[in-house]
């Protein structure tokens, strides 16, 4: 047993130090940042006193949550691409929901071609995940008396002993000891209760408010609820073995969080979604107020305003004609011969006339007819003719005779 132990333990040795090794930086990158917010607002507070800590770790969530905006807005591009998507994906499973390994490579062809991930929505928390563990460890080490990096030598006293509410921000509520254990308890509970119902409420405000019917269909509605219901549960049982210092820090990232989104939902929501129509009508009221039209800068659904489609609606093409048609006057289309192509088309120009007189195919008639004649007169004229040339030839004929 002691030989198969030995190489079991060698390896799980050499897997902590590698650990070790990567979130050292980590440790180092905390430490500093916790060290500078204090030393900036112990120029207000005490050097030792709980709050100067705590606001420091919020000024630490502030900095992390700044550097991964550009990964939030990259994250709402996705969920975008995601929402318009839904058709498409819809034709996919219809088509090859028989092959569900036919189903994968064409889901996974569609995603590439429009660059589109469907776990970026989860970026943003798994990034925060190493930095949320490195504060545990320096918290949880401060709670001991230790240190991960020589930046919080001078400091780990002040942080061990540091109190809000009477409770020790680098306690946990299972681990909670001394005289103000009951202080820790009651609030890591109240912490715990808002960071659960800041993230359940962050989440549920996205699904509710910007996402059309559509999205909430499918593989990505089922990502959704997975998000919606899974990680608050997660966070509300791991938050009974989390520091008070820890918890401070993700509900200040949920809170940043629910208002970043806020914002983007106001200020720029995805069409076809609730926030978008509540954005039309306060744009409608606004140009009421400014004695505007209404609908004046709105757009429809293909993006074009209404006037335009009017315009291009009643917009009609000429109508070729022939030359005969020129020389008499007929409209396109109508032949003089043929009375009712002339009262068919007759009958706009009664509809169009101002003074109310209405005018008849009979006007076209003698027209027709004159053209008719005028177009057999020279077969008249060829008769008479040979007619003439006939009788000449007998006079001839005659003469001659006699």
């Amino acid at each position: 047993m002691t030989l198969l132990a030995i190489p079991e333990l060698a390896l799980w040795d050499g897997i902590v130090s590698i650990f070790n090794a990567v979130m050292t930086p980590l440790y180092w990158a905390v430490s500093a940042l916790l060290v500078g917010w204090h030393w900036l607002l112990s120029q207000v507070f005490d050097a030792d006193s709980g709050w100067a800590w705590a606001l420091s770790i919020a000024g630490l969530t502030i900095v992390i949550r700044t550097l991964l905006i550009p990964l939030f807005v990259r994250q709402i591009r996705s969920s975008r691409n995601m929402q318009l998507l839904q058709p498409k994906m819809k034709e996919l499973q219809k088509k090859y929901g028989h092959d569900r390994e036919k189903l994968g490579q064409e889901m996974m062809k569609l995603y590439k071609e429009t660059g589109t991930n469907p776990f970026s929505s989860c970026l943003p928390l798994l990034l925060q995940s190493p930095i949320f563990l490195a504060l545990f460890r320096v918290l949880d080490y401060a709670s001991k008396g230790k240190t991960h990096s020589s930046i919080m030598d001078p400091h780990v006293q002040s942080l061990q002993h540091a109190k809000i509410f009477g409770a020790e921000i680098s306690q946990t509520f299972l681990k909670a000891n001394g005289s103000g254990a009951s202080n820790v308890k009651a609030v890591a509970i109240v912490l715990i209760i808002l960071m659960t119902a800041t993230m359940f409420t962050t989440q549920l405000q996205l699904m509710r408010k910007n996402m059309p019917k559509e999205a909430l269909q499918g593989q990505a509605a089922q990502m959704l609820k997975i998000m919606l219901y899974v990680f608050p549960v997660f966070f509300l049982i791991g938050g009974f073995n989390f520091p008070i210092g820890v918890l401070i820090y993700w509900f200040v990232s949920n809170l940043w969080t629910m208002g970043q989104q806020f914002y983007v939902i106001r200020r720029n929501p995805a069409p076809g979604t609730p926030a978008f129509d509540a954005m039309e009508a306060r744009k409608r009221e606004h140009n009421l107020r400014a004695g505007k039209p209404a609908d004046e800068g709105l757009g429809t659904a293909d993006g074009e305003t209404e006037g335009s489609d009017r315009r291009a609606a009643n917009r009609q093409q000429p109508k070729r004609q022939s030359r005969s048609n020129r020389r008499t006057g007929a409209p396109a289309g109508g032949t003089a011969s043929s009375s009712g192509a002339a009262s068919d088309e007759a009958k706009p120009e009664q509809k169009a006339s101002s003074n109310g007189q209405q005018s008849t195919p009979a006007k076209k008639a003698p027209a027709a007819k004159k053209t008719t004649g005028a177009k057999r007169q020279p077969a008249a004229k060829s008769r008479a003719q040979r007619t003439a040339q006939q009788k000449a030839a007998q006079k001839k004929s005659g003469g001659g005779r006699s």
